[in-house]
């Protein structure tokens, strides 16, 4: 029987609790049990969340992603950056191109498709904020380590829309006679990126202006929510990241007055219940069904990816001299895919399905192997987050002798 949407959502946000609960009983992250529980009311398991129910509530993903990227732009404080600013962005460089490289160049030794290599290697760069940063909610994580982290994953979000622009645009040349474009593929990019950030500084100064007059909480959470909203809403019409556009207003929001943190603490009270129906979504969409057939192409992708990301990580966290825990563990903290590289391998089988059966074989190959390996990131993905900032030494007090 199918519920309406009023008390699913009801019952999505006790099952998640509960499997938080669970979860924390057997020291995981939380996430994962919200995940399992998603897993257990979609298609794979009861059914209750169905693919008419769970597009019906992709607003709430959507208004979760904005939260995130509002979020990671108030933890990145320029005297904080002025310390680890420069290792952020080459560490971000280097993981995202390592990923690229090294699973386009094992799926081209597997498949000898130039193509295909391409599509995988730009799809590998991206890495899911969302799990790596509830993760360090869960345990109120301090210190270079997380603000690496809350760097380096706010901005994979750019990186990755570039490399797979580069790669997109070089998979069409080699299927048609039409040759590369660089105008094209340097233009698109650069204007959503640029887009986006320019919306999310000028965004900035508006609740800014407006907490200086509002002084009752209730007015400033309000003004906060609202601002959110209709930055992730404005990005979404004008096909520009809604995380990049927030994140930048988050920045902007902090970095202008410290006075401002009111508004990420009041925000914050919005993060747990929005996180628990986010992360059940999310596993509501894994088809279980199509794990065993991942083959030899998924294989690859996944063990690739992690040597990447981790390999990436290290060498430029070492040239950019960053903190020894940087090095040591922030490539455990990268491995979580989900909503980008997601929406990318959708984007591809619609765009590559103009150029013949090999563009369609690109794009089916695509959706199934990041389906199938997403469900399989999201859970080792915040459990490696989780040993990187304990082996860092991060966590919140309460914690450590938990």
């Amino acid at each position: 029987m199918q519920l309406g949407p009023f008390l699913t959502v009801g019952l999505m946000i006790v099952l998640g609790f509960a499997g938080a609960r669970l979860s924390d009983k057997i020291r995981i992250p939380w996430v994962v049990g919200y995940i399992l529980v998603g897993v257990a009311l979609g298609g794979s398991g009861f059914g209750l969340l169905d693919a008419p129910l769970i597009e019906a509530l992709n607003v709430i993903s959507l208004f979760a992603l904005a939260l995130i990227g509002f979020t990671i732009g108030g933890e990145l404080q320029i005297r904080d950056l002025r310390e680890l600013g420069k290792s952020i962005t080459i560490i971000t460089i280097f993981e995202a191109g390592a990923a690229f490289v090294l699973v386009c160049g094992a799926v081209y030794l597997v498949t000898h498709s130039l193509p295909i290599a391409l599509v995988f290697g730009a799809l590998a760069s991206a890495t899911a904020p969302a799990a790596t940063v509830d993760v360090l909610w869960q345990y109120r994580s301090r210190g270079p380590l997380t603000t690496t982290l809350f760097g380096v994953v706010g901005l994979d979000d750019a990186a990755a829309l570039i490399i797979y622009a580069f790669a997109s645009s070089a998979t069409k040349a080699l299927l048609s006679a039409d040759g590369f474009e660089w105008q094209s593929a340097l233009s698109g990019p650069l204007l959503e990126i640029g887009g986006a950030l320019l919306m999310g500084m000028v965004g900035g100064w508006i609740p800014h202006l407006a907490l200086r007059w509002a002084r009752d909480k209730g007015q400033r959470l309000i003004i906060i929510i609202g601002m959110i909203m209709l930055c992730a809403g404005l990005a979404d019409h004008l096909s520009l990241s809604l995380i990049l556009a927030n994140m930048a207003m988050g920045f902007t929001l902090v970095n202008i007055s410290r006075d401002n943190r009111v508004a990420f603490e009041l925000s914050g009270a919005f993060n747990p219940p929005v996180m628990v129906l986010f992360f059940v979504l999310v596993g509501s969409r894994v088809n279980l069904s199509l794990l065993p057939s991942i083959g030899v192409i998924g294989i690859t992708y996944l063990v690739m990816r992690v040597v990447g990301k981790t390999a990436g990580a290290w060498t430029g966290a070492r040239l950019s001299r960053a903190p020894q825990v940087v090095q040591k563990y922030l490539g455990l903290g990268l491995l979580s895919q989900a909503g980008v590289a997601i929406g990318l391998a959708i984007d591809a089988s619609h765009t590559f399905a103009a150029y013949g059966s090999t563009g369609a074989e690109i794009g089916t190959l695509a959706i199934n192997v990041i389906a199938a390996t997403t469900f399989v990131y999201q859970v080792i993905g915040p459990a490696m987050t989780k040993i990187a900032i304990f082996k860092a030494d991060e966590v919140a007090e309460e914690f450590k002798v938990a």
